[in-house]
């Protein structure tokens, strides 16, 4: 379970700053589409881009705070 909890943990992190550096990216694209007038969207829409990645993270972080908790327990034996 150790495991598994780290591998959630880190998965986490990672999605993380995989949606800082897309929202990032996007935003710096529609603001320079602005300016340029090539799009009527404001550079603060970029932000629905991090909707999922946040979900993510949101089930990684609570399936690692399962397996933790899961680790902790003692085996029942019969």
């Amino acid at each position: 379970m150790k495991k598994l909890s780290l591998a959630f943990f880190w998965t986490a992190i990672i999605l993380s700053n995989i949606m800082c550096a897309v929202v990032a990216y996007n935003w710096c694209n529609l603001n320079l589409l602005g300016k340029n007038g090539a799009t009527s969207a404001p550079a603060s829409l970029a932000i629905v881009y991090a909707i999922p990645f946040l979900l993510g993270i949101i089930i990684c972080a609570a399936l690692a705070i399962v397996f933790q908790k899961k680790q902790k327990q003692p085996c029942k034996e019969n």
